[in-house]
């Protein structure tokens, strides 16, 4: 016998779980009494929000669900916003929450709040577990779930009274769960259209988003792409799967995206979408596309969802991408290819003409001296802000890139870097992140000093919301509100309490020399680069 918060942990280790992150609280003190036997790491954040964001960097380097640990009412609607943000990104998360006694529920008893009913938009299921006998199967079904077709977070509320009853516990091995049948393999008639609209396009684009990673299909992206010679562009989600320097892939689509990308797009009579949204911020006008649109994608949810598709496909995309190779044939696009070389050229002789401005650093600059440095297999994670745009336009690293895209979570990065981190201890990771995005997560600097999770924080400074104020810029005739960060601490102070070597740039020289010896160090360290107020995303 044992008992429900025993289950819970004995769970956890049958699921193969190392590290979980989380906050505790009385609902959830059961669970935590038990884990202290456990040899599951614990890694304890300063805010639950900060623990989903851990978790989420730790699935997506893993490979595996990242599990979040919270107490019941504002433990757990702290942890919202995270769970939303692994959602919109389709990250596998399992988040553990404590309740009060099923006998309380109902009544607003102290720290009561309905967490399945609020989490339901917003996850792919949830769990209010109402006996301990049926931990091991919610526990199974949740791992099963998060990591299966179109992935994303599970939540199990678990009240506290629960966690105290005994049972015999034995765990599944395997899983059925009515109605819930992920695809995985494409259906041979939609791979056999695919194959022969590309026969018929004179300009084929391919354009790939996050599915990609979830897939692990940047190798079957890399192939195709080079036996088809089809240009490849990316959503921000998508940046990474193509090396930067790939002689067919031409930069990131989008509002904020390379003139390239979007010229290829708008130019194109044939794009195939694998693993990408395509939401508003990519492609502001889908209807004025004119072109044979494929879209595969693993959920059929999202197929047709923001723009018209003529030839939907439901499925893996590595699974579908193999099967495809192996019936189309390359068409004559050497012209094709060779007017978006043009325009590639042009625009990158026009951004080597930018100067920075005197006593600034250039942030594309900053990037690609940034990426220049980082080892082989690097993690590279952005913030959300003016910040993950110059990231993702000039990302060109051996190694993965992470940022949030669908919800757009500021104070996303030094949580998450935690996580890829705590994953993978031996691969250098590094946090980018705005002033404003830096203060919003700054108290997960004592997580990463309690728990020694070395990451490098290179923090672009302008004393600004600076993607708000280039809306108002824009469109609000410059009238300046509520962006100014003129109270922000003295950062250099803030790394001298937690024990970090800290810098300051002025110039990219002077950076690259502060990068240089920050990433010799085997400790968490903090890079300061001094951005112009007035410096555009676009």
């Amino acid at each position: 016998m044992m008992t429900g918060a025993q289950a819970m942990v004995r769970c956890l280790e049958m699921e193969g779980v190392s590290v979980v992150f989380g906050y505790p609280g009385a609902a959830i003190a059961p669970f935590y009494d038990s884990l202290y036997d456990s040899s599951i790491r614990h890694i304890l954040t300063r805010t639950e929000q900060g623990a989903g964001h851990a978790a989420s960097g730790y699935a997506r380097i893993s490979g595996r669900p990242g599990v979040c640990v919270a107490t019941s009412g504002p433990g757990a609607t702290n942890l919202f916003t995270a769970i939303a943000t692994a959602y919109s990104d389709s990250i596998p998360l399992v988040a553990i929450t404590g309740q009060v006694a099923l006998n309380q529920l109902g009544r607003d008893v102290f720290q009561e709040v309905d967490t399945t009913g609020a989490v339901e938009p917003f996850t792919k299921h949830s769990y209010l577990v109402k006996s301990a006998a049926d931990l091991p199967r919610i526990f199974k079904e949740a791992f099963y779930i998060a990591s299966t077709g179109r992935k994303g977070p599970v939540l199990i509320d678990v009240p506290v009274d629960i966690q105290r009853q005994l049972i015999d516990f034995s765990y599944p091995e395997s899983v059925s769960i009515r109605g819930y049948k992920p695809p995985h393999a494409g259906h041979p008639l939609q791979i056999r259209k695919v194959a022969q609209a590309i026969q018929g396009a004179k300009r084929p684009v391919i354009c790939v988003g996050g599915g990609v990673f979830l897939s692990n299909a940047q190798q079957a992206i890399r192939s195709f792409a080079e036996k088809m010679e089809i240009p490849v562009v990316s959503t921000l989600m998508g940046v990474g799967a193509m090396p930067a320097n790939h002689p067919f892939y031409y930069g990131m689509l989008g509002m904020m995206g390379t003139a390239t990308a979007n010229a290829a797009v708008a130019r194109s009579d044939f794009l195939m979408l694998i693993g990408a949204r395509v939401g508003d911020r990519a492609i502001t006008s889908p209807d004025s596309l004119e072109a044979t649109v494929v879209h595969i994608d693993i959920d059929a949810a999202e197929i047709g969802k923001n723009m018209g598709t003529t030839i939907p496909l439901v499925g893996d995309a590595t699974d579908v991408l193999t099967h495809l190779g192996q019936l189309a044939s390359k068409g004559e696009w050497a012209d094709w290819t060779a007017e978006l070389d043009q325009i590639r050229g042009e625009e990158r002789a026009k951004n080597a003409q930018k100067q920075p401005k005197p006593g600034y650093i250039s942030p594309d600059a900053l990037v690609r001296m940034i990426c220049s440095k980082l080892p082989g297999n690097s993690v590279y994670v952005a913030d959300v802000g003016q910040n993950q745009i110059w990231s993702a336009r000039n990302f060109c690293a051996d190694g993965r890139f992470l940022t949030t895209g669908g919800m757009g979570t500021m104070g996303y990065s030094i949580p998450a870097a935690m996580g890829a981190k705590a994953a993978d201890p031996n691969r250098c990771v590094v946090a980018v992140c705005g002033d404003g995005a830096f203060q919003m997560s700054m108290n997960e600097l004592a997580t990463i000093r309690q728990h020694n999770i070395p990451v490098k924080i290179i923090l672009m400074s302008n004393g600004l919301l600076g993607m708000v104020y280039s809306i108002q810029r824009s469109q609000y005739h410059g009238r300046r509100m509520a962006v100014e960060l003129s109270g922000s601490p003295d950062f250099g102070k803030i790394a001298e309490a937690y024990g970090m070597e800290y810098a300051f740039a002025t110039d990219l020289r002077q950076a690259e020399q502060a990068l240089e010896r920050m990433l010799a160090s085997p400790e968490s360290c903090l890079l300061e680069c001094a951005i112009h107020p007035e410096e555009e995303t676009m």
